[in-house]
């Protein structure tokens, strides 16, 4: 099995690039691991792909609170130096917004502000 579920924050603004047709967002998340003085941050690399990759790129910022399930994939490439560079990356499912970033200064669809009036629940 190979099941991967994590939240974290973002590093850096995510950027989006196309692999032939298909948008491709990475990032990077910062976990905190255990507390007091045994506390230490793991940075995870993150693959998003599709319509999720496109929604990271508009939605997430520097920072922010996600969520992330999916699997974890390793690789390997020749750097410019000849050396074999390993590669180990999270390949997201899905990607959970648990705060929304002001990258773009949009709001999605279905999440405009509401007045006190239209809560029905408090």
């Amino acid at each position: 099995m190979n099941t991967v579920a994590l939240i974290g924050r973002t590093t850096k603004d995510t950027g989006l690039r196309m692999a032939g047709e298909i948008p491709v967002a990475n990032f990077t998340l910062a976990i905190d691991d255990g507390y007091g003085e045994k506390k230490r941050t793991n940075f995870i690399s993150v693959v998003v792909f599709g319509k999720q990759a496109e929604s990271c790129e508009k939605y997430l910022s520097k920072g922010k609170l996600v969520g992330v399930t999916g699997k974890i994939q390793t690789g390997s490439y020749k750097n410019k130096d000849g050396a074999t560079v390993y590669t180990t990356d999270v390949v997201a499912d899905r990607v959970e917004f648990l705060e929304w970033g002001e990258k773009k200064q949009e709001v999605p669809a279905g999440f405009e502000s509401a007045d006190d009036d239209d809560v029905l629940f408090r």
